[in-house]
């Protein structure tokens, strides 16, 4: 199944740089801002969006797992 063709052309290096690129500033951006609505300080709500954007980056690896 292809995700996007231009995005399956990359080399799987280039994917996980990719979107490493993408999701890791995104997901500690939301944990920071999202954080004191949990009652949790912004430095470490920021860590925990970075956790939570490391799962599509182990869903690329598992997928690439799958197709060989």
């Amino acid at each position: 199944m292809a995700l996007l063709p231009w995005f399956d052309a990359l080399s799987f290096q280039a994917r996980l740089i990719l979107v490493a690129a993408v999701c890791d500033p995104i997901g500690f951006a939301g944990g920071y801002l999202l954080a004191p609505e949990f009652g949790v300080e912004p430095i470490l709500g920021g860590v925990y969006g970075l956790v939570a954007a490391s799962a599509p980056l182990s869903l690329l690896v598992l997928r690439e797992s799958m197709t060989r």
